[in-house]
């Protein structure tokens, strides 16, 4: 059962928020039974992150990173390796628990978010972020000075 909201009325008073509209509807339409494969996003400091996601049996040249309009994807997929795949097709398997299968994980990106390395040892994909905030974008004091705003504004 789905439950719609509309979130209209929150922004009807504000301004330059309509991300957050879109955050919240991908949210709800996220599926969020399947956790393959499983992974964490680690707050390392005030503005170091970073996102560990374990993909074992999977090598460097399987897996795929792309940053496009604040959103990192991560795709993997096990590639055609003949003679890999020939001993694996004849294999007969008791039990399979390592999973091996193609997946895509997608991440939003606050603004002023960058992926700065990444890097795979021990079946873990590690995924360093920072965020670096433009000089133009941090918060400014402006200085209350009403007489020249008056003499500004009087002819």
């Amino acid at each position: 059962m789905t439950t719609a909201f509309s979130l209209a009325p929150l922004f009807r008073s504000s301004v330059g928020f309509d991300r957050f509209n879109d955050l919240f509807e991908s949210a709800a339409r996220n599926d969020s039974a399947s956790g393959y494969p499983p992974y964490n996003v680690e707050k390392l400091a005030e503005d170091k992150y970073r996102i560990v996601i374990a993909v074992a049996g999977f090598q460097e040249e399987e897996l795929d990173l792309q940053v496009e309009k604040g959103v990192l994807t991560v795709a993997g997929g096990k590639r055609d390796n003949g003679a890999q795949n020939q001993e694996k097709d004849n294999v007969t398997y008791l039990h399979q628990g390592i999973a091996e299968r193609a997946f895509k994980l997608s991440f939003r990106l606050a603004d002023h978010i960058e992926v700065r390395n990444a890097g795979l040892a021990n079946g873990l994909l590690t995924i360093d972020l920072l965020r670096q905030i433009p000089e133009e974008a941090k918060a400014k004091r402006i200085p209350i000075n009403g007489q020249q705003v008056l003499e500004s504004n009087g002819s």
